[in-house]
């Protein structure tokens, strides 16, 4: 039987599809493999394309930067000139609007919640952690691990729905102008994760103007994949901290940033960009947290990436390794899925994910089949706060680490899993 729309097929046929399916997922069982599509990491051959940072500096290289100080020692708290300047290139921001952090975004993420709790920000009346109750916003399917944060800190999360161009603003506006406790929003704001939207020009202004009862307020603005791009048509994000400036609200974002995808995850630079009067109420602060950044880091970065064009090149070079992995998850999902109305999927411009939706209800068993046949992926639900998808049906799928033929062998058991679990479905709603 050619496999057309499921939905249409009466339960004899079904109930012979779902025979064919669960023997063909008994024999992928029993071949023990052992594949990992949890998280979006590079793969080492991505990892190669940066080892040059780890001699790029020798005996003879400079080490007294532009403020005059020797970068092996303390100092710098909000990191080297170089540095900003060369994410200044990046995010389109003033070099006075940056600092440099360590290897991580994500800490640099935690720090800002954090002290927004313990002292408030630049804006507060009081800080937010004395206040009854603080809330985020969290468009969903998103990054699980903002919504850690959250969990971890005690914030209530309100969930909000993704639409094509970004956060269902209509909601947004209406929560933040009538709820003082809602202190902040979660935003992925190029090629989202897991969904690989681009927000809209529009919904960029609308966050940046739109009145919010808390003085206070904050877009958590992640950027992390703002250079990921899949193709030579990459998308363009409007600049936020030029919108809220725009809309006299310039300390409303916080941006995020980093090369955690660009060299190594784990020796990499991160930033917070933001306007002059949230760089220097935070500066402050930290002052008391360091005595300094890996300066000699930064510095190798300064020197490997240089600046804007360098890096979109070298970014070309992770496209060329990591494109062939999305086309062929797609193709996969096309041919063997298509047809059959049972699952959709995104096809983004850039970024690490893959987000499908399989009929409502599914998802969990989905991974859970998939899990036992030897595939790892995301837990279904991670993409919501609390890790409860609504709809149970949001799978994020992360094509970088693995090998090709690694990858297609996971898709093609996600796909059956996929087919054994909406034909079951299918059949008991007959």
């Amino acid at each position: 039987m050619a496999l057309t729309d499921l939905n249409t097929w009466n339960k004899s046929e079904l109930s012979e599809l779902y025979k064919k399916l669960d023997a063909k997922y008994t024999e992928v069982k029993g071949r023990n493999l052992s594949l990992d599509m949890s998280r979006g990491k590079p793969s080492a051959e991505q990892l190669d394309l940066s080892m040059g940072l780890l001699d790029i500096l020798n005996s003879d290289s400079p080490i007294h930067v532009e403020e005059s100080i020797d970068a092996r020692n303390y100092g710098s708290v909000d990191g080297l000139i170089e540095t900003k300047k060369l994410f200044g290139q990046i995010l389109d921001v003033n070099q006075h609007e940056i600092i440099v952090g360590g290897n991580s975004s994500l800490t640099i993420m935690h720090d800002a919640v954090s002290r927004s709790l313990l002292l408030g920000t630049v804006d507060s009346t009081t800080p937010w952690g004395k206040l009854p109750k603080v809330k985020f916003l969290c468009p969903s399917p998103g990054y699980d691990r903002h919504f850690a944060i959250c969990e971890l800190l005690g914030i209530e999360m309100v969930t909000v729905d993704m639409l094509e161009d970004g956060p269902d603003m209509d909601t947004v506006e209406e929560l933040v102008k009538n709820d003082e406790a809602i202190k902040g929003i979660w935003c992925v704001p190029k090629y989202s994760n897991p969904e690989g939207i681009t927000y809209s020009d529009e919904v960029v202004d609308r966050l940046a103007k739109m009145e919010t009862k808390a003085n206070d307020f904050r877009i958590f603005w992640d950027d992390a994949y703002t250079v990921h791009h899949l193709t030579d048509e990459p998308d363009v994000l409007k600049n936020i901290l030029t919108a809220c400036k725009d809309a006299n609200h310039p300390n409303r974002v916080f941006i995020f940033a980093s090369t955690s995808k660009v060299t190594f995850p784990g020796s990499g630079i991160s930033v917070l960009a933001s306007s002059e009067e949230n760089i220097n109420f935070i500066k402050k602060q930290i002052a008391t947290q360091t005595i300094g950044p890996d300066k000699l880091n930064q510095l190798r970065h300064v020197h490997f990436l240089k600046d804007l064009e360098t890096i979109k090149q070298h970014m070309k070079k992770h496209a060329e390794i990591i494109k062939p992995k999305f086309d062929m998850v797609l193709e996969v999902l096309e041919k063997q899925l298509g047809k059959q109305n049972i699952a959709s999927w995104n096809e983004p411009n850039g970024g690490y994910f893959i987000s499908l939706n399989t009929l409502d209800g599914c998802a969990t068993e989905v991974v859970k089949l998939a899990s036992e046949a030897g595939v790892k992926l995301t837990p279904a639900g991670a993409t919501f706060p609390y890790g409860k998808d609504p709809s149970d049906r949001n799978i994020r799928i992360a094509p970088t680490f693995p090998t090709l033929n690694e990858l297609q062998t996971a898709i093609e058991v996600l796909c059956l899993c996929i087919q054994l679990v909406s034909t079951n479905k299918l059949l008991q709603n007959q």
